[in-house]
């Protein structure tokens, strides 16, 4: 039976965190296993990374920071709800509680997206193909009408949803990992509306909640993939994200947004995903697959009032062996 044609965008999150990392997420973008990139204006190594995407001509989008280390906005200079009293930003977890407690000025958000957008700007000398959220903040209740308000006043078109289908029955996640992956499907199925109303588009699928870290294979992507897929007519053509964290490991002190790099950077996991990216091993299962390669800007993305995609199914997905 033949299969849906899939086109695939693989994202590496975190541009500009430190230098590290972004020598390996440049490595990939020449490899060609990376084509796309989200740069955090916040990072140790903005300017460089800036400097890195011009030479090499790299798609890059802004990585919207509204939970790591320091602000670029007004909350600089003052008291601010998304800060800290040492000044920095309310953390992955601490943001979202505040959040949902109402403490959070969805104005001081604005702002803060605003500054990053223009930052973005004077950096790249130019718009970003497109914004997505460290941390997934971006399709958080509130913030993401902020959000969607802000990139269509800056002209910006493309986003992520990270809706990816069937990520709660995947048995190989751990438990808190699980649930903040299904705690992020469910907050991006309700910014669909917020979105949609602002002009906002996406690709039909996305992928990389499940496949994050330690978790990522060639086994796993695929079978990621099949799955946010399943149900497709055979020959139609899809879009895609990948979403991936490629790098060699931050080494502290340097790094980070400003209190130096987290565990997640420093991890042997990025690294690992490096390596699953650029073996040949994914790529010869992406094109057995039908899957193709290619940047944002060559997409056909989801638009306004298209289909959402459809809900998770709750059975549990056991794979198979991997030998």
């Amino acid at each position: 039976m033949s299969r849906p044609r899939v086109r695939l965008v693989v994202t590496a999150d975190d541009f500009g965190y430190c230098p590290r990392r972004d020598e390996g997420i440049v490595e990939a973008f020449l490899a060609g296993a990376v084509t796309s990139v989200s740069l955090l204006v916040n990072g140790a190594a903005t300017e460089s990374a800036a400097e890195l995407a011009r030479r090499h001509s790299i798609p890059t989008g802004l990585h919207a920071n509204l939970s790591e280390g320091r602000p670029v906005g007004p909350a600089r200079s003052g008291a601010s709800s998304l800060l800290g009293p040492e000044g920095f930003f309310l953390g992955k977890m601490g943001f979202r509680e505040a959040v949902a407690a109402g403490d959070v000025d969805l104005p001081q958000v604005r702002e803060e997206l605003e500054a990053q957008l223009s930052c973005f700007r004077e950096l790249m000398g130019r718009a970003p193909t497109h914004v997505d959220g460290h941390q997934h903040v971006h399709v958080l209740p509130g913030v993401c009408q902020v959000f969607a308000e802000a990139l269509q006043a800056y002209g910006v078109r493309f986003t992520r949803l990270p809706l990816e289908r069937g990520v709660g029955g995947c048995t190989w996640l751990e438990a808190p990992a699980r649930a903040f992956a299904c705690a992020v499907e469910r907050d991006a199925r309700a910014a669909v509306g917020p979105f949609s109303r602002h002009g906002l588009r996406w690709t039909d699928a996305f992928v990389g909640l499940s496949t994050c870290g330690r978790h990522m294979s060639a086994h796993r992507v695929s079978g990621a993939l099949a799955r946010v897929l399943e149900g497709t007519l055979a020959g139609h053509t899809l879009t895609a994200e990948l979403m991936a964290h490629p790098g060699y490991p931050s080494v502290p002190p340097t790094g980070g947004c400003g209190e130096g790099p987290d565990a997640f950077s420093c991890s042997w996991e990025r690294l690992h995903e490096l390596r699953v990216l650029t073996a040949p091993t994914l790529r010869t299962r992406l094109a057995q697959d039908g899957v193709q390669l290619c940047a944002l800007d060559d997409l056909d993305s989801k638009r306004p009032g298209e289909e959402v995609p459809r809900e998770a199914t709750l059975e549990p997905f056991l794979e198979p062996s991997l030998l």
